[in-house]
């Protein structure tokens, strides 16, 4: 089955650290681009980071600049998100996602289970 399967999330203090992990199973990753959405209570879901499928492109939103890093590696179909100097405000369900044009298929759009993030002191 073609899918998405999140990994990692918790609870952790202000100032803390976490890695988020997302694994794609049934297809591989090297075509896709990669990112992190997060949505919480009362907002709309929100882009994280995204990162291109050649890994030569990395966007993040501006209140996450210099403490989180979106890395892939493809070998193992994998994404990650590490997060650093976590504020109450990154407090959020997580989501990953994949997206690419595949050929002889079409656009392919996915998306992971969430994952929970609380930051709390």
């Amino acid at each position: 089955q073609v899918q998405l399967v999140q990994s990692g999330g918790g609870d952790v203090q202000p100032g803390g650290h976490l890695t988020l992990t997302c694994a794609s199973s049934g297809f591989a990753l090297d075509d896709y681009a990669v990112g992190w959405f997060r949505q919480a209570p009362g907002k709309e879901r929100e882009g994280v980071s995204c990162l291109s499928e050649n890994n030569d492109n990395t966007v993040y939103a501006h209140s996450v600049k210099g403490r989180f890093t979106i890395s892939r590696l493809d070998a193992k179909n994998l994404v990650y998100l590490q997060m650093n100097n976590l504020k109450p405000e990154d407090a959020a369900m997580y989501y990953c996602y994949a997206d690419a044009i595949v050929p002889g298929y079409g656009r392919r759009d996915l998306w992971g289970q969430g994952t929970q993030v609380t930051v709390s002191s």
